[in-house]
């Protein structure tokens, strides 16, 4: 006897509240996360908003200034008056002298403005009380470190997946969509979220894969929303959204027999790699014995 499949529209109450309640946080705590982007990030360049420069800034670095004066220029620009930045500023740009420090007044600013967040209780924030651990940001910016760069990864790498495992395993319980398309959905956040943070590297490398983050950035956004607004409208809205609302087209072209577009190209991904195997074959052989030597012996010379 083939045991009934589990479908969102027939769980009961408490399961229904209880995967509610998760999606409802999650969904808040992504938008968060979206602002919070927009505030650090999408202040690298000193206007609001996420653009390609934001994030060469912040990965890449401005090459054409010092870190402090990025800083206090963009993110940490609404912490202090324009004449204490212009003077901060004025001080890196002569050369940060010790004696400066305190003759000019900048120990004062910095411990009137920066000290308050920029201590040594803030694991995540360098210290600026004292001007050893101010003097590294009055270099040329580099952006991240590749010791940031690691932390970062890593904690996303864990939280994220997390994350999407437990919208994946509530959106599983679907019917409104195929199990082909279920997959695709619940596989490519983690395709994203990989892209993400490798693109986070290659920008640190070379700014042209800027544009890469963004494009992963909105890919794993897109994925998460999908799978979290099906799974809420089959839990509560099933009969008034996929019966009433759209007359079971949806469901007639889902259970449809016929192959659509991406049913197709589904069916050719699937293909290729048994076409293109042979011809890799050839063009590895045809390389090893008859580029490679030439090469070899050009080294040689």
């Amino acid at each position: 006897m083939t045991q009934k499949p589990i479908v969102l529209k027939e769980l009961t109450p408490p399961i229904k509240v209880l995967f509610t309640g998760y999606l409802c946080t999650v969904g808040i705590g992504y938008m968060f996360a979206l602002i919070q982007i927009l505030f650090t990030h999408g202040m690298a360049d000193g206007k609001f908003g996420l653009s390609v420069d934001d994030i060469v800034y912040s990965y890449y670095g401005n090459r054409s200034g010092t870190v402090l004066e990025q800083q206090l220029n963009g993110a940490m620009k609404e912490n202090a008056p324009e004449q204490e930045r212009f003077k901060i500023m004025e001080w890196v740009r002569s050369g940060a002298d010790e004696y400066d420090y305190k003759d000019d007044g900048i120990e004062k600013i910095i411990q009137t403005r920066c000290v308050m967040c920029h201590n040594k209780d803030a694991t995540s924030l360098p210290n600026f009380t004292t001007l050893e651990g101010l003097k590294p940001y009055t270099a040329q910016d580099t952006g991240a470190t590749f010791a940031s760069l690691t932390r970062v990864s890593h904690v996303h790498m864990f939280g994220i997946s997390f994350i999407f495992m437990f919208v994946g395993l509530i959106f599983s319980f679907s019917e409104t969509t195929t199990n082909q398309y279920k997959c695709i959905a619940i596989g490519m956040p983690y395709v994203f979220l990989v892209a993400d943070i490798l693109s986070w590297w290659l920008t640190k490398i070379d700014p042209v894969f800027a544009w890469l983050v963004i494009l992963a950035g909105m890919g794993m956004a897109t994925s998460f929303i999908f799978m979290w607004v099906i799974s809420l409208l089959e839990m509560w809205l099933f009969t008034t959204v996929f019966i009433n609302r759209l007359d079971s087209s949806y469901l007639k072209w889902r259970d449809s027999k016929e192959p659509s577009a991406i049913d197709q190209l589904w069916s050719l991904a699937k293909i290729l790699p048994s076409k293109i195997r042979p011809l890799a074959v050839t063009v590895t052989e045809l390389w090893l014995k008859h580029v490679w030597p030439v090469i070899v012996g050009l080294f040689k010379k």
